[in-house]
C-alpha cells in the first residue's frame, strides 16, 4: 500500500491554480508598493515573494506535491543565481576601490569636461554600446563606465532615471550583439541555430530599435536648459582635483578588467582582479583618501589595510565640501549589495517553487494553444518570455524555458529557428533590465543607485525590442522559414 501511494504522481495544475500565486503576487506588490513607495525594495517586497511563494507551495501539495519535491526545486532555484549573487557582491567591491583609488572620480572629471546635457544621453548610449559589444556583458558595462556616466549625469543636472535609461539601452544592446555574450550564445543553442545566424538576423530588428532610441535620446537632449551648467561644472572639476590624484594613468585598472573580459577570463576572477587592482592604486596614488577613510590620524600600514578594507566591505564617502559632489564619491561596497542579494534569493524561492511543480508550464501551455499565426507566434513567445521574467525572476530561464517550449511550434510552423532565438533575445534578455525582482534589475539598480521603476519609462531599446521583433513578425518582415534556410544551404 505504501508503495502504491508512493508511485502516485501529483495532479496538473488547472490553469486558474497555476495562475493563483502570480495574481497573490502581483496584487500583494501592488499594495507594498503604494504603502511604501520607493522603501519597498528594503525588505518588504522580499517578504511578498516569499509569502507568494508560500501561496504557491500550498497549491502544490494540494495538488499531491511532497514538500521535499517543493524543497528541492527552490534549493536548484537558488544555486541557478549563486554565480550572479556572487559577482553582485564582487562588483559592490570593485565600486568601493574604484572610487577610493581615484579611477570613478577621474572618469568623471575628464568626462565632465567633454560632454554636454545636449549629447551626454546620446553618448553615454553608444558609449556603453562598444563596451558591451567589446566586454558581452551589460553588468560589467554598468558596473563600470555606468557608475561613471551616473556621476557625469548627475552633475550636469540630468534625472538619474533619465541616464540610467541611457546606460541600460546602450549596455542591452551590445549584450545582444556580442559573440562574447553568454545570452548571446545560449539563445541558438536552445533551438538549434547558429551563433552567427543569430546576431545577423538579431540585427535586423536591433538596428532599428537602438536608432529609434537615440533618435528619442537626441530629442530629450536637444530640450534640456543647459544654462548654469558650465559654472557648476567647473566647482565640482575643482571639488575632485582638490581631493584626488587625477590621472590618465589610472585607467589602467578598468582597462585591464576590459582586456580579461574580451580575452574570455571569467567574470568572477576579472571582477575580484579588477577591485584588488582599484586596492593597490588607491594605495599608491591616493594616501591621503585612504588615510581620511581609515580615520587614523597619520599614515601606516594599519591605516592603508583598514582604509582599504573599508573600501571592499562597507559605507564610504569621500567629503569635498561641495555637496552634489559628496553625493557623488560615496559607496556600500560589498555590504551594499546585501538588500539586492536578499531580493535575488526570495524571487529564487518563487521562482523554483513555481517552476518545479509545473505552474510556469501549465501557464504557458494555455498561450501556446491561442497561436494561430506567425504574429501570434511570436507575440506569444515574447510574452512568455516576459512572463518568465516576472515570475522566474531570471533571464537565463527567460530565454531557456520558452525556448524549449515553442521550438516544435516553430518547426511545425515552417519557420527557420533564428526567428525564435531572436525573438528570445529581443524579448527575454532585454526586459530582464526592466524587472525590479529580477536578478538583472535588481543588480543594476544596486549598481547604478537608481530604482528599476524610476529607469524602465527611459530604458526605450529594452522597451521597444520586443514590440519590434512582433512588429516584424505581423508584417512579414524578415521572417526566415525552413525552405528558405535549406536553399540557403544548397
Amino acid at each position: 500500500m505504501a508503495d502504491i501511494k508512493a508511485t502516485i504522481k501529483p495532479l496538473k495544475p488547472t490553469i486558474l491554480q497555476a495562475l493563483f500565486p502570480i495574481l497573490f503576487l502581483i496584487v500583494a506588490l501592488f499594495i507594498n508598493v503604494r504603502i511604501f513607495g520607493d522603501a519597498a525594495l528594503d525588505g518588504s517586497n522580499q517578504i511578498i515573494l516569499m509569502l507568494s511563494a508560500g501561496v504557491a507551495s500550498i497549491v502544490a501539495l494540494r495538488l499531491g506535491y511532497k514538500w521535499k519535491k517543493i524543497r528541492t526545486s527552490i534549493v536548484k532555484s537558488i544555486s541557478s543565481a549563486l554565480s550572479s549573487i556572487i559577482i553582485l557582491l564582487l562588483i559592490g567591491s570593485l565600486a568601493g576601490t574604484w572610487l577610493l583609488s581615484g579611477v570613478v572620480p577621474a572618469m568623471i572629471y575628464y568626462g565632465l569636461q567633454v560632454l554636454n546635457p545636449t549629447i551626454f544621453l546620446v553618448a553615454a548610449t553608444i558609449v556603453c554600446a562598444i563596451v558591451s559589444v567589446a566586454t558581452g556583458s551589460s553588468w560589467t558595462t554598468a558596473a563600470t563606465v555606468g557608475i561613471a556616466l551616473i556621476g557625469i549625469g548627475t552633475a550636469l543636472g540630468l534625472s538619474p532615471g533619465m541616464v540610467a535609461g541611457a546606460i541600460i539601452s546602450g549596455a542591452y544592446f551590445g549584450d545582444k550583439m556580442s559573440p562574447l555574450s553568454d545570452t548571446t550564445n545560449l539563445a541558438p543553442a536552445m533551438v538549434g541555430s547558429d551563433l552567427f545566424t543569430h546576431i545577423r538576423y538579431m540585427a535586423y530588428t536591433t538596428v532599428p530599435s537602438i536608432t529609434i532610441t537615440l533618435i528619442i535620446f537626441l530629442i530629450i537632449g536637444l530640450t534640456q536648459d543647459s544654462s548654469g551648467t558650465t559654472a557648476s561644472t567647473q566647482e565640482i572639476l575643482e571639488a575632485i582635483n582638490g581631493s584626488f590624484f587625477i590621472s590618465p594613468v589610472l585607467f589602467i585598472v578598468p582597462i585591464v578588467v576590459v582586456i580579461m573580459i574580451i580575452r574570455k577570463i571569467p567574470a568572477i576572477p576579472a571582477i575580484m582582479i579588477g577591485a584588488i587592482l582599484g586596492g593597490v592604486f588607491a594605495a599608491i596614488f591616493q594616501p591621503e583618501v585612504v588615510l581620511s577613510v581609515s580615520e587614523y590620524e597619520s599614515l601606516s600600514a594599519e591605516a592603508y589595510y583598514v582604509g582599504i578594507m573599508k573600501a571592499f566591505y562597507g559605507d564610504i564617502q569621500i567629503i569635498t565640501g561641495q555637496e552634489i559632489v559628496d553625493d557623488l564619491l560615496s559607496s556600500g561596497g560589498m555590504y551594499g549589495m546585501l538588500g539586492t542579494v536578499w531580493l535575488i534569493v526570495s524571487a529564487m524561492i518563487f521562482g523554483g517553487v513555481m517552476e518545479g511543480t509545473g505552474m510556469l508550464k501549465r501557464i504557458a501551455e494555455s498561450i501556446i494553444s491561442l497561436v494561430n499565426s506567425t504574429g501570434s507566434l511570436v507575440a506569444s513567445t515574447a510574452g512568455t518570455c516576459v512572463f518568465f521574467n516576472i515570475t522566474a525572476s531570471d533571464q537565463y530561464l527567460a530565454i531557456v524555458v520558452p525556448g524549449r517550449m515553442y521550438t516544435d511550434t516553430y518547426k511545425e510552423k515552417g519557420l527557420a529557428p533564428e526567428n525564435l532565438s531572436r525573438t528570445l533575445e529581443d524579448s527575454g534578455t532585454v526586459t530582464s533590465a526592466l524587472i525590479p525582482w529580477n536578478t538583472c534589475g535588481a543588480y543594476h539598480a544596486n549598481v547604478l543607485g537608481v530604482a528599476t521603476l524610476a529607469y524602465l519609462p527611459f530604458a526605450f531599446f529594452n522597451l521597444i525590442s520586443p514590440f519590434m521583433t512582433i512588429f516584424y513578425a505581423y508584417m512579414g518582415i524578415k521572417i526566415h522559414t525552413l525552405k528558405d534556410a535549406k536553399t540557403e544551404a544548397s
